[in-house]
C-alpha cells in the first residue's frame, strides 16, 4: 500500500507496443475491452468490483522522473516515446459497469477508447484490478448467499496476498455481501464497519480463563463476544463466559456472545445454545469461524446448527477454491486518418473468437414483473426495439437465432471517463452493496444457486454477429 503511483504496473511489452506506436502512428486511436469467458466455482455470474480504484489511479497517471530514468536505462525505447510519457495526459473515453452489478460471460465489463498508446499502457492495471476485486467480492457474494440472512464477517487481512489484496479485497468482499472487516485500514479508508473478537493469545496472557474473560467485559462490556475454544468449549469456556455474562445483563448490558474456532462446529453450537437458553441467556449470540467457506456454511445450516455470525478468512480473501478470474483486454477497433475499422482475435476455437467494434450491453427485463431475462450485447449507438431477432453468444447453443419481444431495456455500462475528464460519481460501499443486492434480485433464483445453477442466456444483435461473421471470413479468405 505504500505505492503512491501505479502507472509503472505495467507488463514490459505493454511499453514495447507503445513505443512501437509512437514511431509507427501515434495519432491512431483504438477501442479495447475486458470481459471474461467463465465464471469462478462454476456460478453464472461475476460481481464487478474494482471500479473505484481504476478511477483513483487514471485521474493519477503519470510518469514521474525515476520512472523515465529507469525506463530509458533499459536502453530499449527511442526519446520520443520518453517525452510522450514524460507529458502524458490521461485523454481517453472509459465505460464501465457499476461495481456490484452481476454481469455474465463475454460482455463488456469495462471499454476503453482513445489514443491506442495510451489504452495498451492501461491493460495490465486495469485487468490486474478489475480480476482480483470481482473475483473477491463474486466469492463473497457465494459465501453470504450460504449464510442466508446471518452477518459474514470478512477475517482474511494476514491470509491475503500482500497489503494492496488485503484492503481492497476487504472493500470487494463488503460489496459482494459481507456486514464488516477485521481489517482495521480498510475500515477507516472505506468507512466499513469494524468487527472483531479476541484471539486465543489474549486468555493465555492471563492467569485463568475466567481472568481474562472478565477483563475483557470491564474493557468491552457492550462488545463482550468471548473465545471459548482455548481450552475447552463446554467444560471450560462457556461456564466462565456464562459467568461474565451473568455480571453484564445485571448490569443491563446485552451485547454479548461466543465464538468458536475449533472442534464440531455443529455439535458445539448446538451444545452450547441449548446450555446458553437453559443458563438464561437466549440473547447470547453464537459466532463461528476457522476455515469456513460457503459449502461449509451451507452444511452446518441444513445441519441446524444455531448459528448467529460467521467470521470467513482465507478462504474468502483468497477465494481459495477458484483463485483466478481470467477477465482479458482486447483490441476491438483501430481509427485512424483512413477511417474506422472494427478488429477481432481470431482462433480456432469458436469460443475464443472475440467481438468486434465499440458496443455496449443491455439488461432485457420482464413488462410484468420487471424480472430481468437476458443480455443484449450490441453495437454501440445501435437502436434496439421492443422485438428483435438475436443470435445466442453461446456458440455450443443448439438454436443459437431467438425472437425477443415484449420488454423493457436498460444500457448497463455507463460513462465513466471523457477524453480523460472524470464525469461519473462512485458511490458509497454500503450504496455499492445495496445496489449489488437489488440487481441480484432482479436475476432469476436459479441463477444464483452455488450448485448447478441456470446459465443466464446473454445475445448478440444480428448487426454485431454479422460484423463477427464477416471479418472471420475475411481472415480465411
Amino acid at each position: 500500500m505504500t505505492i503512491s503511483n501505479l502507472s509503472m504496473l505495467t507488463d514490459l511489452y505493454e511499453f514495447s507496443m507503445a513505443n512501437g506506436y509512437v514511431k509507427s502512428d501515434p495519432e491512431q486511436k483504438a477501442a479495447f475491452d475486458i470481459f471474461f469467458r467463465s465464471v469462478p466455482d462454476h456460478g453464472s455470474f461475476v460481481i464487478s468490483a474494482g471500479l473505484q480504484l481504476v478511477i483513483e489511479e487514471l485521474q493519477n497517471l503519470h510518469f514521474d522522473k525515476n520512472d523515465l530514468e529507469y525506463l530509458r536505462s533499459l536502453k530499449m525505447y527511442s526519446e520520443d516515446f520518453i517525452d510522450y510519457l514524460k507529458d502524458i495526459r490521461f485523454a481517453c473515453d472509459i465505460w464501465a459497469v457499476k461495481e456490484g452489478t452481476p454481469v455474465f460471460p463475454q460482455e463488456p465489463v469495462l471499454t476503453v477508447f482513445g489514443p491506442l498508446i495510451q489504452a495498451q499502457l492501461l491493460e495490465t492495471f486495469l485487468l490486474n484490478t478489475l480480476n482480483h476485486q470481482s473475483l473477491i467480492a463474486t466469492k463473497a457474494r457465494r459465501i453470504t448467499y450460504a449464510a442466508g440472512k446471518r452477518p459474514v464477517m470478512e477475517f482474511g487481512a494476514r491470509r491475503a496476498q500482500g497489503a494492496s489484496a488485503a484492503v481492497w479485497g476487504s472493500r470487494a468482499a463488503v460489496i459482494g455481501g459481507c456486514s464488516s472487516t477485521s481489517n482495521v485500514f480498510a475500515a477507516k479508508k472505506f468507512s466499513i464497519p469494524a468487527a472483531g473478537t479476541m484471539a486465543h493469545a489474549w486468555i493465555e496472557a492471563f492467569p485463568s480463563e475466567s481472568a481474562a474473560f472478565e477483563k475483557w467485559a470491564e474493557l468491552y462490556p457492550d462488545n463482550a463476544y468471548l473465545l471459548v475454544d482455548t481450552y475447552d468449549v463446554l467444560n471450560s469456556g462457556l461456564p466462565n463466559a456464562i459467568k461474565v455474562f451473568d455480571k453484564l445483563k445485571k448490569q443491563g448490558r446485552h451485547n454479548f456472545g461466543i465464538r468458536i474456532d475449533s472442534g464440531d462446529l455443529t455439535a458445539l453450537s448446538k451444545k452450547a445454545r441449548r446450555i446458553l437458553d437453559q443458563a438464561g441467556f437466549p440473547e447470547a449470540k453464537i459466532t463461528v469461524s476457522n476455515a469456513l467457506d460457503e459449502d461449509i456454511i451451507k452444511s452446518l445450516l441444513s445441519e441446524k446448527a444455531p448459528i448467529d455470525n460467521f467470521g470467513v478468512g482465507d478462504k474468502l480473501i483468497t477465494s481459495a477454491s477458484s483463485p483466478v478470474l481470467g477477465g482479458v483486454y482486447k483490441l476491438s477497433l483501430i481509427e485512424n486518418e483512413h477511417g474506422s475499422f472494427p478488429k477481432m482475435k481470431i482462433s480456432d476455437s469458436q469460443a475464443k473468437l472475440t467481438l468486434p467494434g465499440l458496443k455496449t450491453f443491455y439488461r432485457l427485463y420482464r413488462k410484468d414483473d420487471g424480472s430481468a431475462f437476458a443480455d443484449l450485447i450490441a453495437l454501440a449507438g445501435q437502436k434496439v426495439s421492443e422485438r428483435i431477432e438475436v443470435i445466442d453468444a453461446d456458440p455450443l447453443a443448439t438454436k443459437r437465432r431467438i425472437l425477443l419481444e415484449n420488454f423493457n431495456i436498460k444500457q448497463v455500462p455507463q460513462k465513466i471517463f471523457e477524453q480523460g475528464k472524470k464525469v461519473y460519481q462512485n458511490g458509497s460501499v454500503d450504496d455499492i452493496k445495496a445496489y449489488s443486492k437489488q440487481q441480484l434480485a432482479q436475476l432469476p433464483p436459479e441463477t444464483q444457486r452455488l450448485k448447478n445453477p441456470t446459465f443466464y442466456p446473454v445475445y448478440l444483435t444480428l448487426e454485431l454477429s454479422s460484423m463477427q461473421e464477416e471479418l472471420l471470413s475475411q481472415a480465411k479468405g
